[in-house]
């Protein structure tokens, strides 16, 4: 190939990359733990989905109803809207106030890189699953609309075996869980986390067993993280950051969520379903938690 070729060909990569880069977040500037090669192949951990038409579908059918249904609450179809944008900004935003301490490259340096990684690391564990299983989505299936219709065309033909998302927002929650490690804390982060899943079904993106096998796939993956040695030095660190930096606080904040819902008032039970007034347990309203006796 003649130099001038390989010079356009470089360019042409560096300047077409870009926007993919930058649109994706800062987690694509991360460490990941792993190569793709290093880490278990989903295929052979997680179970098959339900066929269609068999009778474990008919759960995921009910499911997708149930999503649809929940698009009517403003509020919650928007932090739906706001869970579709996958990068790490998206968890900052959505996590931040429940963790107890805004989280910014130069403010918390050590939190943030660790953050970075994790992210970083998300992709390689269920890429491959979802091009085995192939599964099609359920707009696909359907013939109709969803949530975020500019991401229609991209994703269609897109396998939806286990949620991609669903792994990110698992695996972030659990390592913002394990840095601020206050009860009050871990229960609203994984609520939230568990959230972020729900709102692949309630956007019309994901099945509910494509979320719950996000949920396994990113516990699989941070059960491997939390073994590195790398990760284990990050996280000492970034917990000691935390304490420093919320030292003389709870090192939590009773604010709304980065669901910036506008305070709705409506109730949420911890399976992401609208909560009654006789709904014991944790309930979560406008992004604050509280626990119903």
């Amino acid at each position: 190939m003649k130099i001038r070729q390989v010079v356009t060909l470089c360019v042409a990569l560096v300047f077409g990359g870009a926007s993919i880069v930058f649109a994706a977040g800062d987690e694509k500037n991360g460490h990941a733990y792993f190569t793709k090669a290093e880490l278990p192949n989903m295929v052979n951990i997680l179970p098959p989905f339900p066929a269609f038409e068999s009778s474990r579908f008919v759960a995921d059918q009910s499911q997708h109803l149930w999503g649809k249904l929940q698009r009517q609450d403003e509020a919650r179809a928007a932090q739906a809207q706001r869970d579709a944008v996958y990068s790490m900004q998206t968890i900052i935003d959505e996590y931040g106030p429940l963790f107890g301490l805004e989280i910014t490259k130069e403010g918390t340096p050590e939190i943030y890189s660790i953050l970075q990684d994790v992210c970083a690391s998300c992709d390689s564990i269920y890429t491959d699953a979802k091009k085995a299983f192939n599964r099609q989505r359920p707009y696909a299936y359907y013939n109709e609309g969803t949530l975020v219709p500019e991401k229609e065309e991209k994703h269609r033909y897109e396998g939806s075996y286990p949620s991609g998302h669903t792994v990110l927002g698992w695996t972030s929650a659990l390592l913002l869980a394990d840095i601020n490690q206050s009860k009050e804390a871990m229960e609203a982060l994984l609520a939230r986390g568990y959230e972020f899943g729900q709102s692949r079904v309630i956007a019309g993106y994901h099945w509910q067993s494509d979320v719950d096998a996000g949920r396994m796939t990113g516990s699989v993956l941070y059960q491997l993280i939390r073994n590195h040695e790398r990760f284990q030095e990050q996280l000492t660190k970034a917990r000691a950051e935390f304490a420093e930096k919320t030292k003389g606080t709870s090192g939590t904040q009773a604010v709304a969520s980065p669901a910036k819902q506008g305070g709705t008032g409506i109730a949420y039970s911890i399976d992401g379903t609208l909560a009654s007034e006789t709904t014991r347990g944790i309930v979560i309203t406008d992004g604050k938690k509280t626990v119903r006796e």
